[in-house]
C-alpha cells in the first residue's frame, strides 16, 4: 500500500511542471489577435513568466482608522444626531398628514360609487369606472403608510 502512495505521489510530482501549457500569439493581416495553446502557421510562442504555485499571504487588516481620518467632537456628532432627528420628525409629521389626507379620500371615493342610467332607467353601478378610481387611491394610502413606517424605523435607529 505504501509502495503504491509512494508511485502515485512519484507520477504526480514529475508531471506537475507539465500544466502549464505554451501560449502562442497569431496576428492575422487584419490584425486581429487569436491566442491558443497549439501551434498555428505564423504563431509566435509567447515567453510567460511561471505561475506561482504558493497561496497569497493574506494582508494584515488593521481595524483602527488612520492618524489622519478626520474625527468629530462628542458635541458636534450629537448636534448632528439632533438635526437628523428633527428631520426625521419633521418628515414623519408630514407624512402623517398626507396619511390622513389619503384615507378621507379614499373614504369619499369608496361612499360615492359610480354610477350610470340604463335604457331602462334604473341606476346601475360602473364597477370598472369604480375600480379605475378607487385603486390609485389606495395606492396613495399604501405608499403613505409605508413611509410613515419607514420613517419610524430610523428613528427607533436613533433612539437607541
Amino acid at each position: 500500500m505504501k509502495s503504491q502512495l509512494c508511485l502515485f505521489v512519484l507520477l504526480f510530482a514529475s508531471h506537475v511542471g507539465y500544466a502549464q501549457a505554451d501560449i502562442y500569439k497569431h496576428v492575422d493581416a487584419d490584425g486581429h489577435v487569436t491566442y491558443s495553446s497549439s501551434k498555428t502557421k505564423g504563431a509566435k510562442k509567447l515567453k510567460l513568466p511561471p505561475l506561482s504555485t504558493s497561496l497569497p499571504t493574506p494582508r494584515a487588516r488593521n481595524s483602527s482608522n488612520p492618524s489622519d481620518f478626520p474625527r468629530v467632537d462628542s458635541g458636534t456628532q450629537r448636534n448632528r444626531d439632533d438635526a437628523r432627528r428633527k428631520i426625521l420628525e419633521d418628515e414623519l409629521a408630514a407624512e402623517d398628514q398626507l396619511l390622513v389626507e389619503a384615507r378621507k379620500k379614499m373614504g369619499e371615493g369608496e361612499a360615492n360609487p359610480e354610477v350610470f342610467k340604463g335604457k331602462d332607467g334604473k341606476t346601475y353601478r360602473n364597477v370598472a369606472e369604480y375600480e379605475g378610481k378607487i385603486k390609485p387611491l389606495q395606492e396613495q394610502v399604501t405608499l403613505h403608510e409605508t413611509n410613515v413606517e419607514a420613517l419610524k424605523a430610523e428613528l427607533s435607529k436613533l433612539n437607541k
